[in-house]
């Protein structure tokens, strides 16, 4: 992989990459806050805003990204709030001097106020639209979220690359197994879950709320995986906050798709997988310049300490009733 992937994206670069598919900026160039890729707001000429994203390189390919943009044109056109890129020439994934890119129309909004009446709901009701719709047929190109590629595959990386610090090495071992352990015995407990398209980083970030309800966005991530990962992440709080929580979110979900409870028990163990992931995914990274100075505390002997608790936090948890739902 280029060791600096974005190095020659300077602004000058992006309203040029603009200029190749017809688009004329004005030059105000806005940085929006996205690690994996490069996505910035761009002032065009007697026109709206645009949104621009390059892709990191390598990471996607064009197939995967193709079904992506397949993805949310489907859900844009069941009237479901998602921001499609925007086709030019027929085409809305593009390449310039070695970046891919689309354009997105820009979406205001703000974060949802889940604690009040009804919105949980809300959120709940569009999200099982799109699993409604997600649940027609699968992905191809992109992968699968299981305990292989959220779990093994993480935890090889760290290992093979020497990220883990020598003396604490055989603990976070230890209770790395132990983890993946636990989350192979909540897969267990809850059975034959079928794997549907999701958004698949559907964290209050990437939900926008305006007076017409939310907007969902960013679905770079969007994978195959069980229908809980949507909903866990809008979760909050203790226990039984959680579990009202939940409650309110199927309100409106299971209007549209139907929820197996047993779903429950894999919301700890993807909370799990998630912890394992996001260090491999600093790690994979860390050659970007942008990592580094945008995460000082990572890859350092707290950070690794603090991983190990939490990660035995967790093990207690998967063993646990799941939240809420009572055992089965």
């Amino acid at each position: 992989m280029t060791q600096t992937p974005f190095s020659n994206l300077d602004p000058a670069c992006i309203l040029d990459a603009l200029d190749s598919i017809g688009l004329q900026g004005d030059g105000r160039l806005l940085a929006l806050n996205s690690y994996e890729n490069r996505v910035y707001q761009v002032g065009m000429e007697d026109a709206p805003p645009l949104i621009v994203k390059f892709y990191r390189p390598q990471r996607w390919t064009d197939a995967a990204i193709a079904e992506e943009h397949a993805f949310l044109h489907a859900l844009s056109m069941a009237e479901i709030p998602v921001v499609p890129p925007l086709a030019m020439d027929q085409a809305t994934l593009h390449a310039f001097n070695g970046h891919r890119f689309s354009v997105f129309a820009k979406q205001g909004g703000r974060a949802p106020e889940l604690d009040q009446p009804g919105v949980r709901e809300w959120v709940g009701r569009f999200i099982g639209r799109i699993h409604a719709l997600g649940a027609v047929k699968p992905f191809e190109e992109r992968p699968v979220l299981n305990l292989d590629t959220f779990g093994h595959e993480p935890t090889a990386y760290l290992l093979e690359n020497s990220f883990i610090p020598e003396d604490i090495e055989p603990a976070y071992r230890s209770v790395v197994q132990q983890a993946l352990d636990g989350v192979q015995r909540c897969y267990e407990r809850a059975g034959d879950i079928p794997l549907i398209r999701l958004h698949g980083d559907c964290h209050l970030g990437n939900v926008l709320w305006t007076d017409e309800g939310p907007h969902f966005v960013d679905f770079d991530d969007c994978r195959m995986g069980p229908p809980i990962q949507d909903l866990w992440m809008l979760l909050s709080g203790d226990r039984t906050d959680m579990a009202e929580q939940l409650v309110e979110l199927l309100a409106g979900y299971e209007d549209f798709h139907e929820f197996n409870p047993k779903e429950a028990y894999l919301i700890e163990a993807l909370r799990t997988l998630r912890l394992l992931h996001y260090s491999a995914w600093l790690a994979q990274r860390w050659h970007d310049p942008a990592f580094p100075r945008a995460f000082p505390w990572f890859n350092t002997q707290q950070y690794w300490q603090n991983c190990i608790l939490e990660l035995r936090e967790q093990i207690a948890l998967m063993d646990e009733a799941p939240i809420g739902l009572g055992n089965f």
